[in-house]
């Protein structure tokens, strides 16, 4: 073993809420130090995002993407705290923020303002709409962005009300493009000691997210309508009923089609010309459906899933979380730990771990001031006097 990936990289975290602080998570699980600035007030608004919360008064919000990280406050509208954060930017590899366009440079912290004294930094900015565009200063949240995007468009029903998904989607989305986007700047940074600004927004995110609906709108010229649990390009890939419950089949292609038939005892369907080939089941599907779902209807789903898996077609059941987080395969896999899911990686060299649990408001503000910035215990206590952590 040689450590973790990102051992030794420094990141200052000017993020609150999810997309930012889920990179920056990801980051600090792969090894990153993660310095996590708050409001010396009130810190991250998902703190106070609860029901449900933990022993020390942490609401599961803020636990599920602060673990591995330092929390230090800090009064970004005083010039003393300006300048801790401008000293610490110095030595920082990266820089993530999610203020408002033009935000960071009213407290001297943009990216034009660091670049001068850190060349090499990266610096990622997150917010609804991006840097530019007329949308630009629009908050940005998630429920409003996978509306905009036209995710909800596509998502419930057939018929009805449109639905949003479950979880804040293009939030996680928008933080997975900042990581691999920071990752690839940091590369070309400590290739050639250049850093640069990375520009992220939750409604390209998204609208990148739609990948083969978005592309069927631009070669069909078609808009996308809700399938419901039904499939646009693939059938049958959708939701049955069984004698006591719903399950997932997931046909991709013809072999597991005809595979299907031999397990519904069916080969008719599969030597139908209405049903022999992808496209003719998706021309065919109202015709073809009610068969299947009348044969499914005939045992229980946990006996349908059983033999289509054992029988190499994919299939699945419909769980809750309390039953697929205490899955023996999760269990197995180590991804839930003591109050929050763990890392998803699995690195063969270099493991992600989680290390610190997420902080107290402020937990690490003195330890940082006095180890990073050298500073005695009197300026230390003057700051905290002044309000400046």
């Amino acid at each position: 073993m040689t450590g973790q990936a990102l051992a030794g990289i420094r990141v200052l975290d000017f993020t609150r809420v999810l997309a930012g602080p889920f990179c920056t998570m990801l980051l600090g699980d792969m090894g990153a130090d993660v310095v996590k600035i708050e409001n010396p007030s009130s810190g991250d608004e998902t703190r106070q995002w609860g029901p449900p919360w933990d022993t020390n008064a942490l609401s599961a919000y803020f636990l599920s993407v602060n673990r591995n990280k330092h929390s230090l406050t800090l009064n970004l509208k005083s010039e003393a705290g300006q300048s801790i954060a401008r000293q610490l930017a110095a030595e920082s590899h990266i820089v993530i923020e999610n203020f408002k366009p033009g935000e960071m440079a009213r407290f001297g912290l943009s990216y034009a303002d660091l670049r001068q004294i850190n060349p090499a930094l990266v610096y990622c900015s997150i917010t609804g709409f991006g840097q530019t565009g007329p949308y630009r200063d629009q908050p940005g949240y998630d429920y409003a962005i996978q509306a905009m995007s036209g995710l909800m468009s596509i998502t419930g029903p057939v018929e009805g009300e449109s639905y949003k998904v479950g979880v804040a989607i293009s939030d996680v989305v928008t933080g997975l493009f900042a990581l691999s986007s920071i990752l690839a700047a940091l590369r070309h940074s400590e290739r050639t000691g250049e850093g640069q600004q990375i520009d992220i927004a939750l409604l390209d995110s998204q609208i990148a997210s739609l990948v083969n609906v978005a592309s069927n709108y631009l070669v069909s010229g078609q808009a996308p309508q809700r399938f419901g649990n039904q499939h646009p390009n693939i059938v049958p890939y959708q939701t049955f009923r069984a004698a006591d419950g719903e399950f997932v089949l997931a046909v991709g292609n013809d072999r597991q089609f005809g595979q299907l038939c031999a397990l519904l005892e069916r080969l008719d369907l599969r030597d139908d010309l209405r049903f022999a080939t992808n496209p003719a089941r998706v021309a065919n599907r109202e015709t073809l459906i009610p068969i299947l779902q009348t044969l499914f209807l005939q045992r229980h789903a946990k006996a349908w899933v059983d033999d289509l898996l054992n029988s190499g077609i994919p299939a699945a059941p419909i769980n809750d979380i309390p039953t697929i987080l205490n899955d023996p395969h999760v269990q197995a896999r180590g991804l839930v730990h003591d109050g929050f899911i763990g890392p998803p990686m699995q690195f063969s060299g270099t493991p992600a771990q989680v290390i610190l649990p997420p902080p107290m408001l402020g937990q690490h503000t003195d330890e940082i001031l006095r180890q990073r910035l050298k500073l005695d215990d009197d300026t230390i206590a003057a700051y905290h006097a002044s309000g400046v952590v």
